[in-house]
């Protein structure tokens, strides 16, 4: 199994950047597909992005397309979300993934998670 910790969260007006990161351990992380979901107070938990084992190739929802960028670093054992412009609607806890299905938007699909990690975008 593989350990999943997220960090980088915190409270920041729209408009502003923020990096969040997710430390893996366990599982051989190169070899995982990496995907980052979104929970916002009575809401369902949502996809943000994914990224291949290798990180050349990435999948983003709408809502984030442009604004997010999610990378890797395979010989740190760690996930990267770059998130610019935030919006008010980008409040929730974020969520670190990894599964072995690419692509895929589905909780199911991915077998472990992390804590999460609280993000507010102030108005």
């Amino acid at each position: 199994q593989v350990q999943l910790v997220e960090s980088g969260g915190g409270l920041v007006q729209a408009g502003d950047s923020l990096r969040l990161s997710c430390a893996a351990s366990g599982r051989t992380f190169s070899r995982l597909t990496m995907a980052w979901f979104r929970q916002a107070p009575g809401k369902e938990r949502e996809f943000v992005t994914a990224a291949s084992w290798s990180g050349w190739s990435t999948t983003y929802a709408d809502s984030v397309k442009g604004r997010f960028t999610i990378s890797r670093d395979n010989a740190k054992n760690t996930l990267y979300l770059q998130m610019n412009t935030l919006k008010p609607e980008d409040t929730a806890v974020y969520y670190c993934a990894a599964g072995s299905t690419y692509g895929s938007r589905l909780i199911r699909d991915y077998d472990a998670w992390g804590q999460g990690t609280q993000v507010t975008v102030s108005s």
